[in-house]
This record gives C-alpha cells, sequence and structure tokens, in this order.
C-alpha cells in the first residue's frame, strides 16, 4: 500500500514539474523514474493452473492440511466440499445442518455451511474459508468457488492457463 502512496506521490511530483519547469529532460526523467518504481512493484504469490483435457481447471489443494483435487468453478459462490473430502479433512460432520439449497450437476440437493480453518493453493493460502459441504454420494468433485477466489489480488486465464494472484 505505501508504495502505491509513493508512486501517487511521484505522479503528483512529476506534473508538478511539468508545471513548474516546463523542462522536457526533466519532465522524462521524472517519468523515467515513475516508470522503475512500477516495474520494481513487490511480486505478487501467483500459481499457474493448466487447462484439462475437458476443458477445466483442476488442482491439488491443501484443506486444513489434507491434500483435496478441487476444480476451479467461477459459477460456484462458495468452496463446496463432498461429504468424502470434509472428512478426510477431519471437519465436523455430525454437527452439521443441511439447510442449504444447492444446485449441482446432478440436481437438486442441501448443503451445509462451515468455515475451513486453511486452505491452499500452492502458495496462496486463506484462512477461515466459508464453504459448504454436500452430503455422502451427492457430488464426485470438490469446487473451489467465489468464496476463495474474491480472496485474491486477481484471476485471469490467458490461453490454456489460469493464474491466480495473491497478495503480496
Amino acid at each position: 500500500m505505501s508504495r502505491v502512496l509513493l508512486v501517487l506521490l511521484m505522479l503528483a511530483a512529476t506534473a508538478g514539474a511539468v508545471v513548474a519547469y516546463k523542462d522536457p529532460e526533466q519532465v522524462a526523467r521524472a517519468s523515467d523514474t515513475v516508470a522503475d518504481m512500477l516495474r520494481k512493484r513487490a511480486p505478487t504469490r501467483g500459481v499457474q493452473i493448466a487447462r484439462g483435457q475437458g476443458g477445466e481447471f483442476a488442482l491439488k489443494a491443501r484443506i486444513n492440511g489434507v491434500t483435496a483435487p478441487m476444480v476451479i468453478d467461477t459459477g460456484a459462490t462458495s468452496v463446496v466440499l463432498t461429504y468424502e473430502t470434509a472428512k478426510a479433512a477431519g471437519l465436523p460432520l455430525e454437527l452439521l445442518e443441511y439447510d442449504v439449497d444447492v444446485e449441482t450437476a446432478g440436481g437438486h440437493t442441501k448443503a451445509a455451511r462451515l468455515t475451513l480453518d486453511r486452505l491452499a493453493i500452492g502458495k496462496l493460502v486463506e484462512r477461515s474459508v466459508p464453504a459448504l459441504v454436500v452430503p455422502h454420494g451427492q457430488m464426485k468433485t470438490n469446487l473451489l468457488g467465489m468464496s476463495f477466489l474474491d480472496r485474491l489480488e486477481s484471476w485471469e486465464v490467458h490461453a490454456d492457463r489460469l493464474m491466480l494472484h495473491g497478495y503480496p
């Protein structure tokens, strides 16, 4: 954040130089300084995911330390776990209340709300991530939905690669 403020200050100084001095060389030097600062911006944490043969972006996540396969689903408002994955991750399934209506590829079902202590995709780690769990046998795949993706600085698709960028 302090770098952003510094860049804004440099832009203001550049504008001030134009007004005060009208010296093209000095303005060019100030502009180069600002450009150098932008290039040296702190690198973001990032993960690249290759598109699968079926067109999906599949990955291995770590949920509370347990490895779980997931598929990116920007149409899912939340991370959604299968019952089996939730059980393997040690989530308190016996305490859950299945009272959330959800539409899955297999049709309508109910899901239970919970919060994941830790969800990691490579170097990207988020804590206290809202998620849903569906009953046993209702889904075959865990979904990495918007309750995780919205926490990132950005995500984008370039050709057959999905780029996830975390905050520095």
